[in-house]
């Protein structure tokens, strides 16, 4: 152990989170670190300091940038320092996406808030312990291997009545070290609260309204905000006259550039006077609309690239005994969250506050100081309770305009879009086209595979069967050379939806025309033993049993691979052969993710995600003409109802604590197009080959059948 003397910047540092005990973990001397620019610590610290604070009365406070939007790690992230500490986990705080106090974090996506930024707060938890036991073992005069530790209590193993806790160590007193060995994190037979279901703790405030999201804001002298937009994404702003907007009341017009806003301290003035204002474009339309999307995009220019390749296809293609090829089809669908993007900015001198509903609060600060010039340290962004974000929030257009908004009124402003303006400034998940071409043998065993896929990235178009001879091709934007008429961008489990509703409806066309069970099929053709132990569970907890399709008993099964996490669904469906309606009665969902920390709160995101893939699969499609977004609220684009939920979801996370965590925000979603595809084949022996798999496609398919 060794301590060390802080500079006064350092000491400044202190002063804003107040007193109690910090712990610093450093193979360099930890002044010499925060002496840096901010600038050059846009990455995770690595001696753990800032992840940490033990405060007088034995409060712990956790740090970190993630944010909080549903998906549970102001639970999980305290259950798992709690273990690491020996505290009791109802004294743990979180102090969360605060890039004044937060230690960095590049933003909440991929389901990477366990499976790796936990690491590193299970390591600084403990490291602060090793440190406290040789605080006590001093306080104390007992050695440190005759001390435990018990709800932030150490005591002495012989004599227990010898104690001191956290915070009392801390009491009056600033106490600075570091170490320079790491201890070991611990082994999850000694976990006492991870691997324990807990109740999301943010849930009461949630339910009773308490919890405060960034529309929720309030400063004195803030006014509301309401931008002009453009009729399409292909408009160029020429003129504009705002004068009949000035003439009411209290209202002010700014402008920068393009940027108009009217603003007013009642957000219906400032919404009526908006509509006052006359604006003329220019029109640039790339010519394509819903209809023709997809023979758009198989003609777009793009870049190829081998994204995995296994044998050879030509000779895969001459074992066989028969080629099947399909082509999948995917719109573009949108992000949709309840809590539509919003933010509030506050100018004080030459520094700035934001408020958003955003997943990277450490991203949005670095666009604002890039865009605006500033220095980091004098952008503060704050990201509180989101309503939801589903990678559509990893954008924050809405905080560069109230930004300068807020700028130039002087004043502090909060810009809430509507819900036409969500749709509109969305960055959709992208149409896309996958072709697959495969050679079988009569037998069943799948001999060639060749995959390619067309603007819906790589995720999840992984063979994940045992063919000897695959490739797998992906056709993405050539740079400089955008081929969406609109912005585009990461949609849950991006482009794994697409890919594994494309597989696996694939796989099941093979499964039929050879006349073998779909699940038996799969298992004939799968070496990957914890993808074999997701379905093999999954079938036990559905009560399969096998039978080739269609059966007329509308199941239907999908498996992958996402965020570390192996996945497999079964549903049942029911197809009204006269309507098109396709109603899913029930949803079994397995899972193997490494150490699950809740299972409660892994259980939820796995019920969340059959919900939420319900909607892509069977109604959400974005309707537009060129950059012209037609569809522009819940008039048109549908989103799943209470009535669609399945009477009974069921959920199996396979037991594999000694291993370590993986995903579980997205894996879950990636199987319901091929899912309820399938058994829409099962049920009726109609094929989709597009998704949504509306009930007019479902008619089509039918007749064709």
């Amino acid at each position: 152990m060794k301590k060390n003397k802080l500079d006064l910047q350092r000491r400044d540092f202190f002063k804003l989170l107040g007193g109690g005990i910090f712990v610093y973990f450093s193979t360099r001397n930890p002044s010499e670190l925060l002496a840096l620019p901010l600038a050059q610590r846009r990455e995770v610290p690595t001696d753990y300091n800032a992840f940490l604070r033990i405060a007088e009365d034995g409060t712990v406070s956790c740090y970190t940038g993630k944010i909080e939007m549903g998906q549970g790690p102001i639970t999980s992230l305290p259950q798992q320092i709690a273990d690491e500490l020996d505290v009791a986990i109802e004294s743990v705080k979180m102090v969360m996406g605060d890039t004044e106090i937060c230690p960095y974090d590049a933003g909440t996506w991929g389901s990477l808030t366990t499976r790796e930024f936990s690491h590193y707060l299970r390591a600084a938890g403990a490291e602060a312990r090793a440190v406290l036991i040789e605080l006590g073992s001093e306080y104390l005069e007992i050695p440190a291997k005759d001390l435990s530790v018990k709800d932030g209590v150490i005591f002495g193993i012989s004599n227990p009545k010898k104690q001191v806790s956290y915070g009392e160590l801390a009491r009056g007193q600033q106490i600075e070290r570091f170490v320079d060995e790491k201890p070991d994190v611990k082994d999850h037979k000694e976990f006492h609260y991870v691997g324990q279901s807990r109740l999301h703790s943010d849930a009461k405030v949630k339910v009773t309204g308490e919890a405060k999201f960034s529309g929720d804001m309030k400063l004195p002298g803030m006014v509301y905000a309401k931008i002009l937009r453009p009729p399409s994404h292909a408009a160029t702003l020429i003129s504009v006259d705002y004068s009949e907007a000035e003439k009411i009341d209290g209202v002010q017009v700014v402008r920068d550039d393009d940027l108009v806003a009217v603003l007013h301290e009642l957000q219906v003035v400032a919404t009526a006077a908006l509509e006052k204002v006359k604006a003329e474009y220019t029109f640039d339309e790339k010519d394509v609309d819903d209809n023709t999307v997809f023979e758009y995009l198989l003609n777009a220019p793009s870049e190829s690239q081998v994204v995995a390749s296994t044998g050879n296809l030509k000779e895969g293609e001459e074992q066989a005994d028969w080629v099947v090829e399909s082509e999948f089809h995917d719109g573009y669908v949108a992000h949709s969250p309840i809590e539509p993007h919003t933010a509030m900015a506050n100018w004080e001198g030459k520094k700035v506050t934001v408020w958003e509903s955003a997943q990277s609060p450490y991203g949005a600060q670095g666009q604002i100081a890039r865009e605006l010039g500033m220095d980091l340290e004098n952008v503060r962004v704050i990201s509180p309770f989101l309503g939801g974000g589903f990678g559509g929030k990893i954008y924050h257009p809405q905080v560069m305009e109230v930004v300068k908004v807020a700028k130039l009124a002087q004043n502090p402003v909060m810009l809430a879009y509507t819900r036409e303006e969500e749709f509109f400034k969305d960055y959709f998940r992208p149409a896309a086209v996958v072709k697959i071409r495969s050679g079988v043998t009569d037998s069943g065993n799948i001999t060639m595979w060749d995959y390619s896929q067309f603007f819906a990235g790589n995720r999840g178009s992984d063979t994940i069967y045992d063919v000897p001879h695959s490739q797998t091709t992906g056709y993405g934007e050539k740079q400089g050379s955008p081929v969406h008429p609109f912005p585009t961008g990461a949609w849950r489990a991006p482009g794994n939806n697409t890919n594994t509703f494309s597989r696996e409806s694939h796989v099941e066309i093979l499964a039929s025309r050879a006349g073998v069970d779909p699940l038996q099929f799969r298992l004939d053709n799968l070496a990957d033993e914890k993808m074999i132990s997701v379905l093999k569970a999954m079938a036990d907890k559905f009560g399969y049993t096998p039978a080739a399709g269609p059966s007329g008993r509308g199941i239907g099964i999908a498996c992958g691979i996402d965020a570390g996490t192996w996945v497999a669904v079964m549903v049942e469906a029911d197809v009204d052969v006269q309507t098109g309606k396709v109603q899913v009665k029930r949803a079994v969902c397995v899972q193997d993710m490494g150490m699950c920390v809740n299972p409660q709160g892994a259980g939820i995101q796995m019920e969340g995600c059959v919900t939420m893939g319900m909607g892509y699969a069977l109604s959400e499609d974005v309707e537009f003409k060129g950059g012209d977004v037609i569809t522009s609220n819940f008039d048109t684009y549908q989103l799943p109802l209470f009535s669609w939920v399945p009477n009974q979801i069921d959920t199996v996370i396979l037991e594999r604590q000694d291993q370590p965590p993986q995903g579980g925000g997205e894996p879950a979603i990636i199987c319901m197009g091929g899912a309820i595809g399938n058994a829409i084949f099962d049920a009726c022996g109609a094929r989709l080959y597009q998704m949504p798999m509306t009930p007019e496609r479902v008619l089509e398919a039918l007749s064709k059948a």
